[in-house]
This record gives structure tokens, sequence and C-alpha cells, in this order.
């Protein structure tokens, strides 16, 4: 069985607030492109990973592995399953790679073990392993609060090419959440303006009020992010974000004549594409 396991990008990230539990109170709004990892599940004796990525981790410490450790022990199912990931989504990137993984692996392990979960009830298991993977089982577009987990999908009306470029940094998501100071946020992103204009399609009013609140402070830890943005402007895209704690950053529907200059042109260590909205 093979599942492609589409990434994320955020249109619009803001923090509200810092919960008693650590976790931070969010409202944004999230997109899957058709940037995929597959992944490829055959039954086993037990559970078994492989990548062909070096350096992601094969054991409990991969999202994917704990994900069919999970349904393994809620379903009450012996079975092994052999996960194989052909990675194209850059690791840490902000696109929820892991999770998108992780979810695939729910998805797929439901239907390889014939269990019959509801999509509503894979979600449900997902928030166990990540905010961000019930919305990985979802797909589309849909506004995000609480810790990421209270969806409510959004029908969009936009059917936009994604140009995106990943620079090989380190980011520490949590480092960036702990050093936000949720209560000197000036420039909050406009939420339901951001939802409405994607409802009507418009991708101007769009550009004019997105945002992503974790950008200043990686910006100001990692400059490499601000080269990125820069090599943006130097083909006339101006409308730029970054997606989640970085340190993509992407912009929409670049003019066709650019995009091979562009992607020509980045540094050989920094990931670029093309891709687009996949919508459900």
């Amino acid at each position: 069985m093979i599942i492609s396991a589409p990434a994320k990008i955020n249109l619009a990230l803001d923090v509200i607030a810092r919960r008693p539990d650590g976790y931070h109170q969010v409202d944004m709004v999230m997109q899957t492109i058709e940037l995929a990892d597959f992944l490829t599940l055959e039954p086993a004796v037990k559970i078994e990973l492989n990548c062909n990525m070096p350096g992601v981790p094969l054991d409990e410490r991969n999202l994917a592995w704990r994900a069919a450790r999970l349904i393994q022990e809620i379903s009450g199912v012996s079975k092994g399953v052999k996960i194989n990931i052909s990675k194209k989504i850059p690791v840490a990137a902000g696109l929820a790679g892991g999770s998108a993984d992780a979810a695939a692996v729910l998805i797929g392990v439901n239907n390889l073990w014939e269990l019959g979960l509801s999509k509503s009830e894979l979600m449900e298991l997902g928030v166990r392993l990540g905010a961000d993977v019930p919305f990985c089982i979802m797909r589309g577009t849909a506004r995000a609060r609480g810790i990421g987990e209270e969806l409510t999908p959004v029908k969009t009306a936009l059917k936009s090419k994604v140009l995106l470029v990943t620079p090989k940094v380190p980011i520490a998501t949590g480092l960036i959440y702990q050093k936000l100071k949720v209560d000197e946020i000036r420039d909050h992103p406009n939420i339901p303006g951001v939802v409405t204009a994607l409802e009507i399609g418009d991708l101007k009013r769009l550009f004019d009020i997105w945002g992503n609140v974790l950008e200043t402070v990686v910006l100001k830890e990692n400059p490499l992010v601000l080269q990125v943005k820069d090599y943006f402007k130097r083909f006339g895209l101006n409308y730029t974000l970054m997606s989640g704690s970085g340190p993509t950053v992407f912009t929409l529907d670049p003019p066709p004549e650019i995009v091979e200059p562009f992607l020509g042109g980045l540094p050989l260590e920094w990931f670029g594409c093309l891709t687009e909205f996949l919508n459900q």
C-alpha cells in the first residue's frame, strides 16, 4: 500500500496566549500543498521503519513509528507493519513533514488492518501525537484554534501555485515559542479576513492581511531566513510569509517566467520548489 503524506503551509499564524500547561493558544489558517512524502506500508510481525533520508530516526523518536504503535495499542491488534518513507518534504522546515507522515500511517494502517476507524476518530488519535496531525489527516484548508487541533474547514476559491524555499538552518520550535513575548505582539494577522479572502479567492487581499507572529522572533535568531526573504525580493516577489516556526518562506502565484531563474539561482544548500494548493 502506497499513501501520500502532503505538507502544509500556514497562510496566517497568530499566538493568543500562553497556557498554564506550557502550550500556546493559537489561531491560524493552514493549507495542504502537493509537496509530499510517500509511504509504503506492508504487513509485518512488528513495527519496522525505514527512510531514504539519512539522519531521520527509525525508532520511537519518529512520529510515524509512534503513530503505528498508538493505533496498535488502541485497536488491540498484535500485527506489525513495515513502513518505508520516501521523503520529499524537508525535515524541521515548518511544513509538518513529521506530522504528515504520522497522519499517513494512521490512515494507512487503519485501511491495512481493516479497523474501520472514521476520519474523526483518526483525528482524535492524531492529537495525541502532535497538534498538526489532525489537520494532516483532514487536509485541505482550515482555521485552527486551541493548540492547533480545533479545526474549522475553509472552502477556498484559490488554487494557487506555491513557490517555497527552505534554507538549511536548524529551528528549535520550542525555543521560538519560548522567546515569543505574547503580550508584546502588536501586529496580529487578521485571521477572519484571511478566511474571507480565501473564500472569495482574493489573493491581493490575502497578501495585504496575512502574517505570522513568529517571524519577528525567527528573524532575530536566524538571519538566514531574512536572506531568503531578500532573495524573493530580488525577483520582485515582495509578498512572502514564513510557514510555522520556519525556516521555510513562500509566496503564492509567482509570475511563471521567473520560476526557473528563481529556482536555478538558489544556493545549493537551500531547498526550493514550485508546488500548489491541494484542496479537498
